[in-house]
Formats: C-alpha cells, sequence, structure tokens
C-alpha cells in the first residue's frame, strides 16, 4: 500500500540513544537532548537484555511524552508495540514496512536503505513514513557501513515524497550541506552525546533547520 501523507514531524534533529546500561544516566543524557531541541529520539541498545531493553524503552517513551517528541524503537516491531511507542525503525533484516504497519497501524515506520533508492521505493509503496540513507560520513558508530553520498540524496528527493533521514558519522561542521541538500532530519548519536554538554549540541543541530 503506498503512503499518502508526508510527516512533517520528521524534521531537524533525530537523536538516537547511546548503548547505556545506567538507565537513569540514559534519562539524563536523553532529558539534556529533548530539552535542547530534538524533534525525535530512537532508541536503539543493541547490547541490552530484553528486561533491559522493556525497562529502558517504557522510561524513555515517558520523557518522551513530557516534551511531545516521538519516541521511536530501533529493530524490533514487538517491543515498539508492546510499550505503544510511537514508531519503528526497521533495518534490513528487521521486518519490511507492511508487517511493521500490520501491528503498528497508527505508528511512524522508518526504514533504513543504505546507498540503494530502490529499496527507498519500495518502502514507500509498502507505507513507511520515512527512509534513512548512510553512513554518509567516517561513523564509530556503523564503522563499517555502505557510504552514501549528497548525490544520491538528490535523487532520492527527485524520486520519493519521503522525508530523508542521513546517518552516520554526521557533526555540526560537517552537517549542513545535507540540510542544504534536500536531508528532512539528522540521525545523530557520538557527536551529540559525546558533547560536553549535550543541550547546546542540540540546539546547535536544531539551527541548521532554522536558516
Amino acid at each position: 500500500m503506498k503512503t499518502t501523507r508526508t510527516d512533517t514531524s520528521i524534521r531537524g534533529l533525530y537523536a538516537i540513544t547511546p548503548d547505556e546500561p545506567d538507565s537513569a544516566r540514559l534519562c539524563a543524557l536523553v532529558e539534556a537532548a529533548l530539552s535542547g531541541g530534538a524533534r525525535l529520539l530512537q532508541y536503539r541498545n543493541k547490547n541490552a537484555s530484553p528486561a533491559m531493553r522493556l525497562e529502558q524503552a517504557s522510561s524513555l517513551l515517558a520523557l518522551c511524552r513530557r516534551h511531545a517528541v516521538p519516541l521511536i524503537v530501533n529493530d524490533d516491531i514487538g517491543l515498539a508495540a508492546q510499550i505503544g511507542a510511537d514508531g519503528v525503525h526497521l533495518g534490513r533484516d528487521d521486518g519490511d514496512a507492511t508487517a511493521a504497519r500490520a501491528r503498528l497501524p497508527h505508528a511512524l515506520i522508518g526504514i533504513s536503505c543504505y546507498n540503494e533508492i530502490d529499496r527507498a521505493l519500495a518502502a514507500e509503496q509498502d507505507g513507511a513514513d520515512y527512509v534513512a540513507f548512510g553512513r554518509f560520513f567516517a561513523s564509530t558508530t556503523k564503522p563499517g557501513d555502505i557510504r552514501a553520498s549528497l548525490d544520491l540524496v538528490a535523487e532520492v528527493r527527485r524520486r520519493t515524497v519521503l522525508p530523508i533521514v542521513a546517518i552516520g558519522g554526521i557533526t555540526l561542521e560537517n552537517a549542513r550541506p545535507l540540510v542544504k541538500n534536500g536531508v528532512n532530519a539528522l540521525a545523530v548519536v557520538s557527536a551529540l552525546f559525546d558533547s560536553a554538554d549535550i543541550a547546546a549540541t542540540a540546539r546547535r543541530f536544531a539551527a541548521l533547520y532554522e536558516d
């Protein structure tokens, strides 16, 4: 089923959580990012047990509700459905938008497309709400991932109405060309959560969309 909406909530700083085993510290980090202007939050923790993932995702959902920011769960349709998250983000081996929509009829559904335009076009037909490409730059989170380019962004923009999310090594120093070339949201982990002042860094990322 082809999507009929272009979701305007997919815009600005898209914060992705670091792998943090201390749930209280994780919430404090996220609170700073949301206070600074992050417009979306993705809960991603590849190392946590199912019990910890449930605990952390539930806590973050409550925090996101207070800030009126969507919480998107990475890779796990079941967890997103269990806690009533606002959305789910799926990689190559995590299911497709059709399966996610069946479980989460009103959720935001994002699909990782790496550097594959055909994957984005298929996601649009399946009812996804946004497509993500990258990595665009050297990344500590995904060091071996496929590279994407600004030319790819331009081609995707011509061929789909879906919002485009960029991920992979994005910093305040290299983000502006992505914004200028039509990327709707910047997915950031290290440059945000490893910064000395998370709220101030979030404000600077958010300001890129205010020019």
